[in-house]
């Protein structure tokens, strides 16, 4: 296998009802909100983040998806809201890691979405102390650290 074929991205590791459930449960996950201005994890540019950095995801999310579709007896974008909702239900219970992997990626992508980090206040940018910036050769945050006792260990 080359390494054209190794990076192929998750548009090609996903087929289309997968990434139709995807968004369904991505949508079910977590709705959009008007009160708190914040999109949907089924919004298009969190989807696509989700798809541009499945990487070595994309197995457990094709499992989780194709036990949902399994569940569902066919893609669970084609059920109505109430037999979706009866879907999901199962597949909490009897979809272990799987599950979890599913879950961690729609939630990761959407935490870090823009929109989503200012609805909760949060800037743009890696939060340092003392107003946001660390000062060029300022040692003095790593004195708590170089007051503890040394932590050499011997190599085995």
């Amino acid at each position: 296998m080359n390494v054209v074929e190794k990076t192929a991205t998750a548009e090609n590791e996903l087929a289309p009802a997968q990434r139709d459930d995807l968004r369904v449960v991505a949508a079910m996950m977590i709705p959009a909100s008007t009160e708190y201005k914040v999109p949907g994890a089924d919004d298009q540019l969190i989807q696509a983040d989700i798809l541009a950095t499945l990487g070595r995801d994309a197995m457990g999310v094709r499992e989780a998806l194709d036990h949902i579709a399994g569940l569902a007896g066919g893609p669970l974008a084609a059920l109505d809201a109430v037999k979706r909702e009866a879907v999901i239900t199962e597949f909490r219970a009897t979809g272990g890691v799987a599950a979890a992997t599913l879950s961690r990626v729609i939630l990761q992508c959407y935490d870090r979405d823009d929109r989503v980090l200012r609805s909760l206040g949060l800037e743009l940018r890696p939060p340092f102390p003392n107003g946001h910036t660390l000062e060029q050769g300022d040692w003095a945050l790593l004195d708590p650290v170089k007051m503890r006792p040394s932590m050499w260990r011997r190599a085995p």
